[in-house]
């Protein structure tokens, strides 16, 4: 979907620009294995409406990919600065991307 409808009181209806999505790959290091890092990303990213995907790495991060509101992406890198509660992050790294997002926001097998 491109565009918004918003209603007039005179029962037009007219279609506006929605705002622009930002899509961004993320990688997330430190200890963020093993601690219910992916599934908190999950819940988190569903919450703020982003689409994309989360999985582990055979390097011991977590990368992701987050398309959305502008404002919910700022949020999420947020959040993923300081991830769950046992999860003790030490380096994040955010590059534009123009990957697909998909759907949904979902749970990957560790590449």
């Amino acid at each position: 979907m491109n565009t918004l409808a918003m209603s007039l009181s005179n029962g037009v209806t007219k279609q506006s620009p929605q705002m622009p999505l930002k899509t961004v790959r993320v990688m997330i290091k430190g200890r963020v294995q093993g601690v219910f890092y992916r599934n908190w990303t999950v819940e988190n990213a569903r919450e703020l409406g982003i689409k994309g995907w989360v999985r582990n790495r055979r390097d011991g991060s977590v990368e992701a990919l987050f398309s959305g509101d502008p404002n919910s992406i700022q949020e999420m890198e947020a959040r993923c600065r300081r991830g769950p509660p046992a999860a003790m992050v030490t380096a994040l790294d955010v590059v534009p991307s123009d990957e697909n997002p998909g759907d949904g926001f979902d749970r990957r097998p560790t590449v």
